[in-house]
């Protein structure tokens, strides 16, 4: 089986957004989708702009919601499970007694 031990893409906020970041991803061929954090240049990039695409950023932003709505529950917030089934197995407890709040 062709196993990947690294993403081919990853979308980060503008913290992310240094040299070493972007060519350690570079160099192992993946994507970045990091915004331009204008703030930390002390003098603006030369060169071609790096690619950024905003219609995926807001889908991150979407993953990032979802994980700050489980942080309510604090037993899942901490965990690190080795298996996905494992993870799966704590996550869908959790959005199911979060989305019986929200119907009541």
């Amino acid at each position: 089986p062709d196993v990947q031990d690294h993403p081919s893409f990853i979308s980060a906020d503008a913290a992310y957004d240094a040299r070493e970041i972007r060519q350690y991803n570079r160099k192992r061929r993946i994507k970045s989708n990091i915004p331009v954090n204008r703030r930390s240049r002390t003098h603006p990039k030369r060169g071609r702009p790096y690619g950024f695409d905003p219609e995926l950023y807001k889908k991150r932003s979407a993953i990032e919601r979802f994980f700050s709505w489980i942080e309510a529950f604090k037993k899942t917030t901490p965990r690190f499970e080795r298996y996905e089934h494992s993870f799966l197995g704590l996550i869908r407890p959790v959005c199911a007694m979060m989305i019986w709040r929200i119907l009541g």
